[in-house]
């Protein structure tokens, strides 16, 4: 039977905002495109039909988290405007907090495709690249800094500092541990800002 072209797009829909999920989850070798379109509740037929690969639906999904991280940001950035608080604070509380480390594919997906980044295909570095540009903007509109390019470099710093300390918190078995690496580096970053730590 043919699926009509609203179908269609819907379904593909579907399948960018699961392996938007999953890859974010398990890694882009972790979860292969049948079990994918098993979660999207989809037949493995009906990939190729809405894209040309594996690689291509991973550098989508990719743009996909790519998108929800900036709007996400923004909305903390805002957020934190609106009740008077220091939005570059805010924005390292909310990456480094328990609920970020224990849900990955809803987080930053650099503390889960990062380390994969070189060995995939060009589209997903670029979908990376153009994420991590996305987010470093966003830092530079809030980090401290007497200049754009002292901005800049505390930028970097920052978003460095975030994905090592989350990806390093994942690792470790012990929680308290875990918990401790998080909340060292968020003081870290928010003392050099001059900001209150709580």
């Amino acid at each position: 039977m043919k699926v009509s072209r609203e179908r269609a797009a819907e379904n593909r829909e579907r399948v960018l905002d699961v392996a938007s999920r999953l890859f974010r989850e398990k890694g882009i070798d972790g979860i292969g495109v049948a079990n994918l379109m098993k979660e999207a509740g989809l037949t493995h037929g009906g990939f190729y039909g809405s894209f040309a690969s594996k690689a291509a639906l991973a550098a989508e999904a990719c743009e996909r988290a790519g998108e929800q991280s900036v709007r996400r940001w923004r909305r903390i950035i805002d957020g934190a405007r609106e009740r008077g608080e220091d939005p570059y604070v805010a924005l390292v509380k909310a990456y480094l907090c328990v609920a970020h480390r224990d849900n990955p594919g809803r987080g930053c997906m650099f503390t889960t495709l990062a380390a994969e980044a070189p060995r995939q295909e060009p589209e997903l570095r670029e979908a990376l690249n153009a994420n991590l540009h996305g987010l470093l903007e966003l830092l530079v509109e809030v980090a401290p800094g007497a200049d754009t390019a002292a901005r800049e470099a505390r930028a970097q710093i920052t978003l460095s500092t975030m994905v090592g300390a989350l990806m390093l918190a994942r690792t470790m078995p012990d929680a308290a541990q875990s918990e401790n690496l998080l909340a060292t580096a968020r003081a870290s970053l928010i003392a050099e800002h001059g900001g209150e730590v709580r």
